[in-house]
C-alpha cells in the first residue's frame, strides 16, 4: 500500500510533522555522510490530530497546519514515506513555533 502523508489524520493529541532537510554541507563547505548528520528537530505541520483529555483536563493543539515548530529531539514516532521519516508528535513534543 502506498501512503501518501496529506492524506493522514493523526490521533487526537497529535500531530503529522514533515522534518526540514538534513544539513549535508558543514558551515565550512565540507559535504558531510549521511549517517553523521543528526536528527532534525525542526519542520512543518501538515496535519492534526483531535483535540484530547488528560485528567479531566482537554489539551488543545498548540499549533495549526503549516506552522514550522521546533520539537523534542527524542519524542514522537519516525513514519518513513518514500524518502521522507515523517514525525507524529504528541502536543507536548513541541517545544516552539517559529515565526
Amino acid at each position: 500500500m502506498q501512503l501518501d502523508p496529506n492524506k493522514l489524520t493523526p490521533m487526537p493529541g497529535y500531530v503529522l510533522v514533515e522534518p526540514e532537510s538534513k544539513q549535508t554541507q558543514s558551515a565550512g563547505g565540507i559535504y558531510l555522510p549521511e549517517n553523521s548528520t543528526e536528527k532534525p528537530q525542526a519542520g512543518k505541520v501538515i496535519a492534526i490530530g483531535d483535540n484530547t483529555f488528560k485528567d479531566g483536563i482537554e489539551l488543545k493543539s498548540p499549533v495549526k497546519v503549516g506552522d514550522s515548530v521546533v520539537y523534542k529531539k527524542w519524542g514522537g514516532n519516525d513514519v518513513k514515506i518514500n524518502t521522507i521519516e515523517y514525525q507524529f508528535l504528541q502536543f507536548e513534543d513541541i517545544l516552539a513555533i517559529i515565526k
